[in-house]
């Protein structure tokens, strides 16, 4: 009996959070969020959809504004679930409690290799983190190690060995949790491996912090949107050009577009999913656990999410590029999906 109410009381207070129109204000699930993981949501939504439920609306905001649009507030006009290609800042949360979203669900779904790429057609080379910090910071040292505004106009410029070629690099906007995952993995890593600014990290971090932070804005780096369809045709358009995308981007283009090695690795399925390929992130999609009473078939559809068959080895996520979790991170995950599992924040 003391059951039975408590679950009464916690639904009633779901509802009220819907506003006096009711809960069923909207009755089709709302993602928002990472374009990475945009394409592996959008699969599990049709397979929901064709199983008998309503499809749900995906939409490819990028991971910082869709986050921001899921920690606006609980109710009928805010989205259900956030696609995000990195994890939640503590920022973020913060700013999901001021508005009431105090009980999210954070569900890892798989990996994902960050990839630079260009024309399928164009002359293969590769390239190090180092040079690509050295192609695209703001600033860099110079021969006595005081940061300058950066020189380089082209590869060569960066190493006599790279091609003579403009350096034009099409990628994210600030917003993009691909853009967060680039600076991290390949800036801050490229930037370590220069003396100067290894010394800078020792004696002034938060002057590190800035120096691979900041990308360059004189056309070098084109913020070029959340659309990684639109990148891709430039690219065909300029085979002198690249583009950043995450890998499953990427297999799902080789027809247009190919990897260029990153350290001597090529990005690959294989060497993503061994750790051989270091610029890797996971990828997470969050629950508005607050909704699921309310909002019809949305713990359902979290189901479909960790099943067999989409996040399975031999998953139909994994199909379209997704690289499968290893079996106790997925096991946790579905622990987590079933039990919706408050988000622990201590270690954001």
């Amino acid at each position: 009996m003391r059951k039975t109410t408590l679950a009464l009381l916690v639904a009633m207070a779901s509802l009220s959070a819907f506003g006096s129109e009711g809960a069923f204000a909207r009755d089709q699930i709302r993602v928002v969020g990472s374009s990475t993981v945009y394409p592996f949501t959008t699969a599990v939504a049709e397979q929901y959809g064709r199983a008998g439920g309503k499809t749900p609306v995906v939409e490819s905001t990028g991971t910082g504004g869709g986050l921001k649009l899921f920690c606006a507030g609980v109710g009928a006009d805010h989205p259900d679930v956030a696609n995000a290609s990195r994890r939640i800042k503590k920022s973020e949360y913060e700013d999901c409690s001021k508005h009431g979203v105090t009980d999210i669900v954070e569900i890892k779904i798989g990996f994902d290799g960050l990839s630079i790429a260009h024309a399928k057609g164009a002359p293969d080379f590769g390239l190090t983190k180092k040079q690509i910090f050295l192609a695209l910071a703001k600033e860099i040292p110079d021969g006595g190690g005081k940061l300058v505004a950066n020189p380089n106009k082209t590869w060569s410029d960066v190493d006599p060995s790279l091609p003579n070629k403009k350096i034009e690099v099409l990628g994210p906007p600030p917003t993009s949790g691909t853009r967060d995952s680039f600076v991290e993995l390949v800036m801050e890593k490229g930037a370590e491996g220069i003396d100067a600014l290894k010394a800078l990290k020792k004696s002034d971090a938060k002057a590190f912090e800035k120096a691979w932070k900041s990308v360059r804005e004189d056309g070098a780096y084109v913020e070029a949107g959340e659309n990684d369809n639109l990148i891709v045709q430039k690219l065909s358009a300029n085979p002198d050009a690249l583009g950043i995308f995450g890998y499953s981007f990427v297999e799902e283009n080789l027809n247009s577009i190919k990897a260029v090695p990153i350290d001597g690795v090529t990005p690959t399925y294989e060497t993503i999913a061994s750790g051989e390929y270091k610029v890797a992130r996971p990828l997470f999609i969050y629950i508005k656990a607050q909704h699921v009473d309310v909002v019809p078939g949305l713990k359902d559809f979290v189901a479909e999410y960790v099943s067999e068959k989409a996040l399975g080895e031999d998953g139909y996520l994994v199909a379209k590029g997704l690289i499968a979790l290893p079996k106790d991170d997925l096991e946790a995950s579905r622990k987590t999906a079933a039990e919706l599992s408050k988000l622990d924040a201590t270690g954001l």
